[in-house]
């Protein structure tokens, strides 16, 4: 990997400020999806040892608990700045486990590093409220403490952000964690971890298991000492955890899938919409929730926009993430390129245009050929499901009213995208759009400041800005005789 600091990579799971194998000796490799080697070996650990992390959670909380808001600010600011020293050597080690290009592995270590630093300062700003008694001899206050132990569940196309978005508010709320992050992408979480410890954030606070989901998952959302579970993944698989969690009535929180609409509309600004659709399209070569899914365009600008995209898709640079001016990498894995091909030959036959690309990339393996479809139709897969790669799917509307209908067309409601010079509509749109995040005139929305969360089948809760914190806080009332 070429690490100026080779004892970043890690392949041992961190346990109350330990570095543990699993009992059995069982591993798992991680894969390099850019070329198919074999990277590391990380433990694959079962339902004792996960036990074994959450009493360490547990023994550790009281004392975290305890500590001041700036105490805990103090260890999550000095964590934030050993990971933007090491900036470079993480985004090497993201690159190779994730193959999204390095520019943009560099982008995600400051983006992951800018949530611990805005925790460390909202940490302090738990405030509770005093409220106007109906009584003359009572007074009423609340507070806030927080929820507990907690655990995350980390999926792998940003593999260190999403760990750092949950870790970061539950530490500076004063709760401990046990994070679990994807098997495809374990190295950059412990490499996390390595810095944490470097910091000097307590054995027990921070911890990190790897191994099968369904062991693990099952003793996150079981273990009574477990008081929230936060995941980010797939529809399917939260539902699934959200079942499981009922048991013991723990806080869930679940950031699902997407099927992001892209309007576009006549009288939009045609370069600053393509800008926009390459951006919120086919950044980490369009394996993100957030990414636009279905491209929805007004017919008196479809020719204009189609041309001017097709000319955008023709010129990405398809490769190896460490290459120079690579701007998309590999898909995952195999079952990923699998997935696209079915959807894309589906909408063919139904009667899509391919425009550009459609197929595997001259590379092999996980490339594939950043494509541009036309025609696609609400009955096509390629419409309803989300694509996760680097396919523009687009379908023309006549007027304001068939582009809302087509942009709530789904149980998805997480993000959604659309371009206006018309500011009337700008507002119209925002507040008809069944999702929890819009961009407007914008490709891309992610911020430390803003809430990031959905509604409908995208999940529920909102990570970042102060709503994240809250998310990891209980309130108390408090009621005083006086």
């Amino acid at each position: 990997m070429n690490l100026t600091d080779p004892s970043l990579l890690r392949s041992r799971c961190y346990v109350h400020g330990h570095w543990i194998s699993a009992d059995s000796g069982a591993f798992v490799p991680v894969i390099n999806p850019a070329t198919g080697e074999e990277i590391a070996r990380v433990p694959a650990l079962g339902a004792i040892e996960t036990r074994r992390a959450i009493d360490a959670a547990a023994g550790a909380f009281a004392a975290w608990r305890q500590r001041t808001a700036r105490e805990r600010a103090g260890f999550l600011k000095r964590w934030h700045r050993l990971i933007l020293d090491n900036q470079e050597d993480l985004a090497r080690v993201l690159t190779l486990e994730n193959g999204k290009p390095l520019t943009e592995a560099r982008g995600e270590v400051e983006y992951g590093a800018e949530f611990i630093e805005w925790f460390a300062e909202e940490a302090v700003r738990a405030y509770g409220e005093t409220i106007p008694s109906p009584w003359s001899d009572r007074r009423i206050v609340t507070i806030k403490q927080p929820v507990g132990v907690c655990a995350a569940i980390t999926p792998w196309n940003f593999p260190l952000a999403m760990v750092t978005r949950k870790c970061a508010a539950a530490l500076a709320a004063g709760c401990t964690v046990i994070v679990k992050p994807a098997l495809e992408t374990p190295l950059t979480a412990l490499a996390l971890a390595e810095l944490a410890d470097r910091a000097g954030i307590p054995p027990g606070v921070l911890n990190i298991v790897t191994g099968p989901a369904e062991d693990i998952g099952r003793e996150f959302t079981a273990h009574p000492k477990i008081g929230k579970l936060s995941f980010t993944g797939s529809t399917e698989v939260g539902r699934q955890l959200m079942a499981h969690a009922a048991s013991t009535l723990k806080r869930v929180a679940l950031e699902l899938g997407g099927n992001a609409p892209f309007i576009v509309f006549a009288d939009a600004d045609p370069e600053e919409a393509v800008s926009g659709a390459i951006s919120a399209k086919f950044r980490n070569g369009g394996q993100s929730c957030v990414a636009a899914n279905r491209f929805l365009v007004e017919e008196g600008i479809h020719l204009t926009f189609m041309q001017r995209l097709a000319e955008r898709i023709a010129a990405l640079h398809v490769g190896p993430g460490w290459e120079e001016g690579v701007s998309v990498g590999p898909l995952i894995h195999s079952r990923a390129v699998e997935k696209i091909e079915v959807l894309i030959a589906e909408a063919v036959a139904k009667g899509a245009e391919i425009i550009i690309g459609g197929k595997r990339h001259v590379l092999g393996g996980n490339f594939f050929e950043p494509t541009l479809i036309t025609g696609v139709r609400p009955t096509m897969r390629l419409f309803n499901e989300e694509i996760f790669g680097p396919v523009a799917a687009v379908t023309m509307f006549r007027d304001e009213a068939e582009a809302i209908a087509l942009a709530n067309a789904t149980d998805y409601g997480l993000a959604a995208y659309f371009y206006t010079q018309d500011l009337k509509r700008a507002w119209r749109m925002a507040e008809a759009l069944e999702c929890g995040m819009v961009g407007i005139n914008v490709g891309r929305v992610s911020t430390t400041v803003a809430p990031f969360g959905g509604l409908k089948h995208s999940g529920f809760g909102r990570e970042g800005s102060h709503y994240g914190l809250e998310e990891y806080l209980e309130v108390k009332y408090l009621c005083f005789g006086v």
